[in-house]
């Protein structure tokens, strides 16, 4: 390891790494108090253990603005800048390639990490739990600070220093949301680690009553929140950066994102029934020992180069090290979760299946094949080129889709439901009561569908669903409204839950926007030349107005001016000087609220003046509430945070006061 330290030929790659080592140092040191301040307990003990999180935060923090300072300074005695980085790059690009890479990105993970454990170690209450949960964050930071010390080490100093760098991944520079997704991501999955740790500190203590779940549910929802923008954010990178006008296509990575959002998902419905019923204790373990170590699966299949995806980074030598650390986690849970199997049962048998909780349990079966059959999915190639050799094996698209539309709209129709339905039992009159307005809703909804000439049954279903939905969650709203004297009241009086019933607005609008963009989308392929006749495709008049070459010092790019109906497109393929770059599209895409025209540059005329271009022409209905809805359910999981306002007598007389449902 010392020889990744060289003042003379990489200052400040020698700065970044003595930075890491004093915080791997200050690492071990934590855990060692941890531990101790968890056995005896000694609560002095305990408070040096958490002043060390503060240590390690600075000094990872050092150690990536070492590297943003190598970045932006083009210093080349840096390995990762000389082989990620280039003089000609613009700002914005030098800044994300700060995480542009492996070891980079393992970095910006532990100093995320190490973020969450300084903001936990401000917030923990005084109580058994304490030493323990620092202990299992100290864990996880152990593995990924070493990490970066070692065998990822992103300072490692360069033997010769070359004029230039490489520069950065071609399709890492083609769309400025590879600032944000990668960051939102790495939110999200770090997020995780902290009701990990929470569950872990309540296995090892025993305490597994119901405030370890009390205490993480924020972190949780905060973690998931993060989640739920990044799998959309790439969604949207995605659909702005490929040129195939999709979003989602099921790539390894993708679902290795999907995996633990549908995991945290089920627990964050779960977690309401142990904190209003005492029940799926166990569930809620399990659950969040799965969704941490998935994240660590993510990163692994990310890292190791045994998937093939446009969003993995090469493989290197940290797969193995993500393997062992996964394991370590899986063991470790299972271990600890099977040791304290008698004290994770519940205080009552679950109610009858036709109850609220019923269909919470119900849905949490539903989130946990879906993720199985997910995992499975994208693990499959793998596990037949390990067994038989064939590297040909994949799984398409329709694999999924043949489980993802049934679960999703079971979902659907439980998220309707449940919330109207009374806690323990409901009877046979009790639930036709409940059911009986949203099946009108949805079969009205899915008729006048009918009528405007929907035929595609996945989508006339979701419609009905719906409107089903909304009419529930409207009916619940009105009801409490009522009862409360007024809408501001009952807001004030349970943000919590209005909040909850928002983001379930908001996954309604995401799943229609998903219904239609996928079963109603139009495209078609033609070459065109420039100011020739206009050309109808889909409907529209297409005319190629002009072809220009723009030149820059990092790369180049096709403009085509492209009229549309009348309206100017401008649509790109960029060039970037790094070797074997091809090109890679900039669509132009007309966003609305109805559907987007999206035109993006297959082929190019080679010639000084070029004179044709081919196009690829998408038309996509409603794609962009895709992007709304993911607002609208951010904005919702943000109202849950808001602490409830004061409850005036009447409103806790009607039943309203601060709720966990």
């Amino acid at each position: 390891m010392l020889n990744l330290i060289s003042f003379t030929s990489s200052p400040l790659g020698a700065l970044g790494q003595i930075a890491l080592l004093a915080a791997l140092a200050f690492t071990l040191a934590g855990l060692g108090l941890a531990a101790v301040g968890g056995v005896r307990p000694d609560a002095r003990v305990t408070e040096a253990a958490r002043r060390a999180t503060w240590a390690v935060f600075a000094l990872v923090t050092v150690a990536c603005a070492v590297l943003m300072v190598a970045l932006l300074q083009d210093d080349f005695t840096v390995r990762y800048v000389a082989e990620h980085s280039m003089r000609a790059s613009p700002l914005w690009v030098k800044i994300t390639s700060l995480w542009g890479a492996l070891e980079g990105s393992v970095l910006l993970w532990a100093w995320l990490l190490a973020g969450y454990t300084f903001i936990l170690s401000l917030t923990l209450r005084r109580d058994a739990l304490r030493p323990w949960a620092l202990g299992a964050m100290f864990v996880s930071l152990l593995f990924f600070v070493g990490v970066c010390a070692s065998v990822a080490s992103p300072f490692t100093p360069m033997a010769t220093v070359p004029a230039d760098g490489r520069g950065p991944n071609p399709a890492l520079q083609n769309h400025w949301m590879m600032a944000v997704h990668p960051v939102l991501l790495y939110l999200g999955f770090v997020g995780l680690s902290v009701p990990f740790a929470y569950a872990v500190a309540a296995l090892v203590t025993g305490r597994l009553s119901d405030h370890w779940v009390a205490v993480t549910r924020r972190w949780t929802l905060v973690a998931w929140t993060f989640l739920t923008a990044a799998i959309v954010a790439g969604g949207w990178w995605s659909y702005e950066t490929l040129g195939w006008g999709g979003y989602w296509a099921w790539d390894p990575v993708e679902n290795a994102s999907f995996i633990p959002w549908l995991l945290t998902t089920a627990f964050l419905h779960s977690v309401q029934i142990q904190e209003r019923r005492g029940l799926m204790r166990s569930w809620n373990v399990w659950l969040i020992v799965l969704a941490y170590s998935s994240t660590v699966l993510g990163t692994f299949l990310n890292r190791s180069g045994i998937v093939q995806s446009v969003h993995a980074f090469a493989g290197g030598p940290v797969g193995p090290v993500f393997l062992g650390f996964l394991a370590l986690l899986l063991v470790s849970g299972i271990a600890l979760a099977a040791w304290r199997a008698p004290r994770l049962r519940d205080d009552a048998d679950l109610a009858e299946p036709v109850s609220r909780e019923g269909a919470f349990l119900a849905g949490n079966w539903i989130f946990l094949v879906f993720a199985f059959m997910v995992l499975l999915g994208t693990l499959f190639p793998t596990f037949v080129e390990a067994w038989q050799g064939r590297r040909d094996a994949s799984v398409g698209p329709a694999f999924y889709n043949a489980f993802a539309i049934p679960l999703g709209l079971a979902l659907l129709a439980l998220m309707g439901v449940g919330p109207l339905l009374p806690w323990r039992r409901a009877d046979g009159q009790s639930l036709w009561r409940a059911l009986r307005p949203l099946l009108v809703a949805g079969l009205g909804a899915g008729l006048i569908a009918f009528g405007l000439g929907i035929r595609s049954a996945g989508v006339l279903a979701t419609i009905a669903l719906g409107a089903y939905n909304l009419l529930g969650l409207g009916l619940l709203t009105a009801r409490a409204a009522r009862q409360a004297g007024g809408l501001g009241t009952t807001l004030r009086a349970n943000p919590r839950r209005y909040g909850a019933y928002l983001a379930h607005v908001g996954l309604v609008v995401v799943a229609l926007g998903l219904a239609f963009s996928g079963a109603y989308r139009a495209e078609t392929q033609a070459t065109l030349t420039v100011n020739a006749a206009p050309t109808t495709l889909l409907h529209e008049q297409v005319q190629v107005q002009g072809i220009r070459r723009e030149l820059r010092p990092y790369g180049g790019s096709t403009v085509a001016t492209v009229l549309i109906d009348g309206r100017p497109f401008q649509a790109r393929i960029n060039t970037y000087t790094q070797a074997g770059s091809t090109g890679f599209p900039a669509p132009a895409v007309r966003y609305s609220l109805l559907g987007d025209t999206y035109l993006v540059l297959t082929a190019q005329d080679s010639a000084a003046t070029p004179r044709w271009v081919s196009v690829h022409l998408i038309e996509s209905p409603l794609v962009s509430w895709i992007w709304w809805g993911t607002l609208i359910i951010c904005v919702g999981a943000g109202l849950t945070l808001v602490p409830p306002g004061r409850v005036a007598p009447r409103t806790v007389a009607a039943g309203l006061a601060p709720a966990t449902d």
